[in-house]
């Protein structure tokens, strides 16, 4: 027995080593499948275009091949280019995305999802709109409101062309009237609820507020009027 194991034993160890070597062969070359989420990344957009619907910034991959080709892919590495330089506005499929992922060759796409995207560019306007401001709540007993301005009192909003149209104005952020007995001014964020349009530049105003005294106040009305302690620098202000 102990002959047979010592006997060519060189021969015996170079066939285990081939051995090896086959079966890692083929299990380096054994086809597996993987998923991947991988960004679609929308290049060349026209000038004067911009995107106006929904679409996914990731899209669900799966990959088949073999092991050691799948096992040198980084997700990072993977994405769905989609060249828009040639669109024109409207509404535009693109279908076999598949086509689109730049992926080694050796590895096939099982599964996209979505395996189509619907992309609808549309024309870049402005418009010029007017700035509304929101007060709330009531001044110090014995005071209203009097002139109250807005400076700029308008201002652009920029985006889709077919959402600018149903822009008419925009607000103020709530300007809170509470306990006020005097006059202010001050600087206020601008409020517009777009989806596709937004503000070009300014996306705040200047608003001021006059306060007075109710007239037809007996004098002993007006005695029980105290000045209302405020900060210097006014509400606002940091």
């Amino acid at each position: 027995m102990v002959k047979l194991l010592t006997d060519n034993w060189t021969l015996k160890i170079i066939s285990l080593i081939f051995a090896l070597l086959l079966w890692m062969f083929i299990m380096g070359e054994r086809r597996l499948e993987v998923g991947y989420p991988v960004p679609l990344e929308l290049q060349s957009l026209p000038k004067g275009l911009m995107v106006a619907n929904e679409v996914p910034s990731l899209i669900d991959v799966r990959v088949s091949g073999p092991r050691t080709l799948l096992a040198k892919i980084s997700p990072n590495d993977i994405s769905v280019i989609v060249d828009l330089s040639d669109l024109q506005p409207g509404l535009t499929t693109f279908k076999r995305l598949e086509e689109r992922l730049n992926l080694p060759s050796g590895l096939r796409v099982t599964r996209l999802s979505p395996s189509f995207i619907d992309l609808k560019l549309e024309r870049i306007k402005q418009k010029l709109v007017p700035i509304k401001i929101v007060l709330v709540g009531e001044p110090l007993s014995g005071f209203k409101v009097g002139n109250v301005r807005v400076v700029p009192d308008e201002v652009i909003v920029e985006g889709a062309e077919s959402e600018l149209k149903s822009v008419s104005g925009v607000t103020t952020e709530d300007v809170d009237l509470n306990g006020v007995n005097e006059g202010f001014s001050l600087i206020v964020p601008l409020v517009h609820r777009g989806i596709y349009t937004y503000f070009k530049d300014e996306k705040t105003t200047e608003i001021q507020v006059e306060i007075q005294p109710v007239e037809g106040l007996s004098p002993a009305e007006k005695s029980n009027i105290e000045p209302q302690k405020t900060d210097s620098k006014g509400e606002g202000d940091n």
